[in-house]
């Protein structure tokens, strides 16, 4: 397909999109059960609200499982005020501020949620199971932050489950598989929790293929490089069942980019940021297109990365993306320039002031300055490069301070590669491999936040790239063909691969190599060398 075809087949997924939301709008409410609204797709539960609002309650419920929080919280509120009796109103609108895989709620917003909790608990109208849900979520929420937020995260997911255990409906089923992914901390190893919440979702997933809380979930549980494939289903399914919530549209990217389908990566994001941009959500437009970055990057189309990062929306403190917004302004840009390997041009990228703001978010603008630090290390400018080096220790040191130890690790783990170039720049190559080996094993004991679509260079494939101009290509192609097990299809591993392997003398497997990058880079807009040297191998007899 030629690139005018599709951008009209994304054009036309779009209007398809926002025609799910308006035809939407005109439908009345006239069902009986489970209801459909705006395009967010179908989602019941039985409460001992009044009848009356009962429709009102759903259209809320799958606002929230699609992580719409802003819009699920105005509808709850409504419910509420049309029957303050319905305690799982107030239920609903506290757990908008639970937000299992991104930022976790401000000072404020704790407080609001627990006097939320306190009215729920208070209502006249509560069966077994709601006076269940309410003293789970009073656990998660303890008295507005008694708790570390670790704890009550657990305390959540105990709460949960003992409401599961005594009503293994698939709502509850549903939100207890959702607490246990909230409680796994980031980086931590093993899948078991994952494994666990995904049976749980699985088992819905029988009796509701489209429900869209069950596909989304589905996505999260199996966002890892082993089981990625496992959720391809759900990817392919969600934004079909949700076409007018931003999210959704974005979601499925998650698996597509674990397995290296950048094609549908592209697609999907393009619509959600488009989404995003209509409903005024602009970290979730920036979190798209982060993504979108990312992918049109594997696929050489360097022209539509650069048009992505033009004219980026004004974040927003209060949006539930804030940090979606803050680590896309940091990270598209040095994406955009190290994923191209033009190294004076990130060297000159300019950390913007009065954007970043430190505390928490201190790891939101690391990446420009590690793409600062390997710019000026492979252009020779190694005192420059050493003061980048220096504030990715000073962003590393506040994140220890604050017990925020994936961040920390992420960020060291930067210092310690561009320290690595520095060495190789100051002639210690030796010193510089093991530099290097050290971070690429350092990073590989972790795994990547939701809130990113990969590192913007992995520490094994930059081993790759030392060890290439090393001429250890040997070691080099090892290198390569590792980082490819849990990205696979990235441009620059897939190219040095077939580099690596052409210099050890495996012509066979370079021309492997590069006709996989080829054929991953149809649409490609620049000419980078990688793909000349590809036509040029593939040419010969």
């Amino acid at each position: 397909m030629d690139v005018m075809k599709r951008f009209a087949c994304v054009a036309l997924a779009i209007a398809t999109a926002l025609a799910v939301g308006i035809a939407a709008q005109h439908d009345g409410g006239q069902h009986a059960g489970p209801v459909s609204d705006e395009g967010l797709g179908r989602a019941h539960m039985d409460t001992s609200c009044s009848p009356a609002v009962a429709a009102d309650f759903d259209r809320a419920l799958v606002l929230l499982h699609n992580f719409w929080y802003a819009r699920a919280l105005e509808r709850f509120n409504q419910v509420a005020a049309k029957d303050p009796a319905c305690a799982m109103a107030y239920w609903g609108a506290a757990m908008t501020y639970n937000h299992p895989f991104w930022d976790p709620p401000s000072a404020t917003d704790e407080a609001a949620a627990w006097a939320l909790v306190q009215k729920g608990i208070a209502a006249q109208e509560a069966s077994r199971r709601e006076k269940q849900y309410l003293a789970a979520i009073a656990a998660l929420f303890d008295g507005a932050g008694a708790s570390s937020k670790q704890v009550r995260d657990r305390q959540y997911r105990d709460a949960m489950a003992a409401a599961y255990a005594e009503f293994p409906d698939d709502e509850t089923r549903l939100f207890y598989g959702l607490s246990i992914l909230g409680a796994v901390q980031e980086g931590a190893g093993g899948f078991e929790p994952q494994a666990h919440a995904a049976a749980l979702f699985e088992e819905v997933h029988r009796h509701q293929p489209d429900h869209p809380g069950v596909l989304h979930y589905l996505i999260h549980a199996y966002d890892d490089p082993v089981h990625a494939a496992q959720g391809l289903e759900a990817a392919r399914a969600y934004a079909k069942a949700a076409a007018a919530v931003p999210h959704a549209l974005h979601m499925p990217s998650h698996i597509f980019t674990r397995l290296g389908l950048w094609q549908e990566s592209i697609d999907s994001n393009f619509v959600s940021a488009a989404s995003a941009k209509k409903n005024d959500a602009p970290g979730n437009e920036l979190h798209a297109k982060d993504y979108l970055i990312y992918a049109y990057l594997q696929g050489a189309q360097d022209r539509e990365a650069k048009k992505a990062l033009e004219a980026p929306p004004l974040g927003r403190p209060d949006d539930p993306q804030y940090m979606n917004w803050l680590y896309a302004m940091g990270t598209s840009p040095a994406r955009y320039a190290v994923e191209r390997h033009q190294w004076n041009e990130a060297a000159g990228l300019v950390v913007p002031s009065n954007t970043f703001p430190g505390g928490r978010w201190a790891w939101t603008e690391a990446n420009l300055h590690f793409a600062r630090a390997l710019g000026l290390a492979r252009t020779g400018k190694t005192e420059a490069a050493r003061m980048e080096a220096l504030k990715l220790a000073s962003l590393r040191d506040t994140l220890t301070q604050i017990g925020d130890k994936y961040w920390a690790d992420q960020v060291e783990i930067q210092r310690e590669s561009a320290e690595a170039w520095i060495t190789l720049a100051e002639g210690k190559s030796e010193q510089a491999l093991g530099q290097m080996r050290s971070a690429a094993d350092h990073e590989d004991k972790t795994d990547k936040h939701n809130v990113t679509p990969g590192v913007i260079l992995p520490a094994r494939e930059m081993l790759g790239d030392m060890l290439l101009e090393l001429k250890q290509s040997t070691e080099a192609l090892v290198a390569f063909e590792s980082t490819l097990r849990t990205a696979p299809n990235r441009f620059n591993s897939l190219s040095g691969a077939a580099r690596a392997a052409k210099l050890s003398g495996d012509n066979q497997k370079a021309k492997t190599y590069y006709a996989k990058l080829l054929s991953m880079c149809e649409h490609a807009d620049g000419d980078r060398p990688e793909l000349q040297e590809a036509r040029t191998l593939l040419a010969e007899r």
